[in-house]
């Protein structure tokens, strides 16, 4: 088995690297991978941004992790930061793909992924995880 391919998009707030993520993951798909981790998602009401979504890919279960309405000890500018749902949702989506996904998916959310404690180590972890075996 060859070394597993890793892909990074950076870019500013806005600039559309969770949509690129998006198009990757329908490419990905349509080639038949099983594509696992997490991504995040904006809420946006009346063309602003309210706060963010963490989806787990498989499972497709969400939750908001930051938003104006959530009070938090954690900001990051006007959003509170629920580090819980990163940690319950992001994490354990990264770990499940870790295990049996063909493509992991890693999108922390800038600034915000950063007060996940565990989120951080299992991005580490699912990078030097490479790619597993096919299914026989």
């Amino acid at each position: 088995m060859g070394e597993a391919l890793k892909i990074g998009i950076t870019g500013l707030p806005g600039a559309g690297k969770t949509f690129c993520l998006l198009k990757v993951i329908e490419m990905l798909e349509a080639d038949g991978k099983k594509v696992g981790g997490m991504i995040t998602e904006p809420i946006v009401k009346r063309n602003r941004r309210e706060g963010f979504y963490v989806l787990d890919w498989t499972t497709k279960e969400k939750r908001v992790f930051a938003s104006r309405e959530i009070e938090s000890k954690i900001m990051v500018g006007r959003f509170g930061i629920d580090v819980s749902a990163l940690e319950e949702i992001g994490v354990n989506a990264l770990r499940r793909a870790t295990g049996g996904a063909g493509a992991i998916v890693g999108d922390e959310g800038g600034e915000m992924g950063v007060e996940a404690p565990h989120l951080g180590q299992t991005g580490e972890d699912a990078l030097d995880a490479g790619t597993p075996p096919p299914p026989t």
